[in-house]
């Protein structure tokens, strides 16, 4: 299966601007984490983030946060425990309207089609990052984890994790198989821009 960038939305996790210093090939992961989000803005994927215990741990990296629509600030390690869950699929609304509204059969769905496609990226891979992706697949949404936008202090935590993410049913990917499966075609009106944030 193929990623669709109409069914997908995107999770930034806990890139914290006094963590990263200390994360395994930091400025790289930060690097590839805003390809991603400026690639979702281009290709109007939401884009989520969070942050544990920002009081000590500080705010995201400013360029990062930007890009997001929200940032869950959170004491859990997983996001889900906070309410993400919500956020990726809020609940559907009642139908407005009087008797006069068009019957049931023929109303579209209050908030579009579901986005169950997530894109998940962060750190530490093997902490906040593993227990938001675990908790997401048990709630039944498909958890694609960027694996060049992700780490941890070590890198034997982070490989440790991504074998564990991909035996629950992850699927594990890089930032470029993301955009190219985002856009599916050198003929996509965002190609070129795109293009430019991979080269």
């Amino acid at each position: 299966m193929l990623l669709d960038a109409s069914e997908s939305q995107l999770v930034l996790v806990d890139y914290q601007t006094r963590l990263m210093p200390f994360i395994f090939e930091g400025d790289a992961v930060v690097a590839n984490a805003l390809r991603l989000a400026k690639m979702a803005r281009l290709l109007d994927v939401p884009t989520w983030g969070t942050e544990e215990n920002p009081s000590k741990l500080s705010e995201n990296v400013p360029e990062l946060r930007a890009l997001c629509q929200k940032t869950l600030v959170k004491m859990h390690f997983s996001a889900v425990e906070e309410g993400l869950g919500e956020w990726l699929r809020p609940p559907a609304k009642a139908p407005q309207g009087n008797a006069r509204s068009l019957p049931k059969h023929l109303q579209k769905p209050a908030g579009g089609e579901p986005r169950n496609m997530i894109v998940i990226a962060g750190c530490e891979t093997h902490v906040c990052l593993m227990q938001t992706a675990l908790d997401l697949l048990e709630d039944e949404f498909d958890v694609w984890v960027v694996t060049d936008a992700c780490s941890s202090r070590t890198e034997r935590n982070r490989d440790a994790a991504f074998d564990r993410l991909a035996g629950a049913g992850a699927e594990l990917v890089t930032t470029e198989m993301v955009a190219f499966e985002w856009l599916r075609t050198a003929e996509h009106p965002a190609f070129r821009d795109v293009l430019a944030l991979v080269k």
